[in-house]
């Protein structure tokens, strides 16, 4: 999916009809973060998108520094506009974490929140966690927030069912519209909960525990190992 001018400004209103409990999961992120980490500590956020998950963390936090990744130039010019008014050391590179010129550093803390899902390979979910691992110092608290299931399954599929009927009481869209979305959507690469667990495992990270689910999408607490 291509976040052009057009999407990366709609993004902030679709996301919290997509994902309803996006803010509480935002808020439940931040609490974890604060709860491992001191007063000064150094953050990698892989898919910092418009800075949502940044302004949330960095709240309180002065001494928290940020070093934001995207693939989309429109969405960090949003991010950079939002940001500009922290008092937080940040900086925004474009690319993803296995292109992007990411500081030699080991980080205190990472995150990886609504991307994975855009990645299509297991082999390449693989490579990204595992690239985010080797940047983080050991114990280090780690968020990875995605789409999961299985895809056609009855499960998933009921899942589905309740995201269109939440679209069609909360928006203007037609159902045509809707059911583009919906396609959209299914084009995207889901992948079972165990098989998230498993990657996170592999990567590096111990401790794998769900903290968080709205319909079609979950959300995992871990360490660096």
């Amino acid at each position: 999916m291509e976040f052009n001018n057009t999407l990366a400004n709609e993004y902030e209103k679709g996301i919290r009809r997509t994902l309803p409990s996006y803010d509480a999961m935002l808020r439940l992120t931040k609490a974890f973060y604060q709860s491992t980490l001191q007063e000064q500590a150094s953050f990698l956020v892989v898919g910092s998108g418009s800075g949502n998950e940044i302004i949330q963390l960095a709240e309180h936090r002065p001494d928290w520094s940020f070093v934001g990744i995207d693939p989309s130039e429109a969405m960090l010019k949003i991010a950079e506009n939002r940001l500009q008014s922290l008092p937080n050391d940040i900086s925004l590179l474009q690319g993803t974490i296995l292109t992007a010129s990411v500081p030699a550093m080991h980080f205190d803390a990472a995150s990886c929140i609504l991307v994975l899902h855009f990645i299509e390979s297991y082999e390449e979910k693989l490579a990204t966690l595992k690239e985010i691992a080797q940047r983080l110092k050991s114990g280090a608290p780690f968020v990875l927030v995605s789409k999961y299931g299985q895809l056609n399954s009855a499960e998933t599929e009921l899942q589905f069912d309740l995201w269109r009927a939440y679209w069609q009481q909360h928006t203007k869209l037609s159902s045509t519209e809707i059911a583009t979305m919906e396609q959209s959507i299914r084009s995207l690469s889901f992948i079972r909960e165990e098989a998230i667990v498993t990657l996170l495992q592999q990567a590096g990270f111990s401790q794998p525990s769900r903290f968080f689910a709205t319909t079609l999408f979950g959300g995992w607490i871990c360490y660096k190992e």
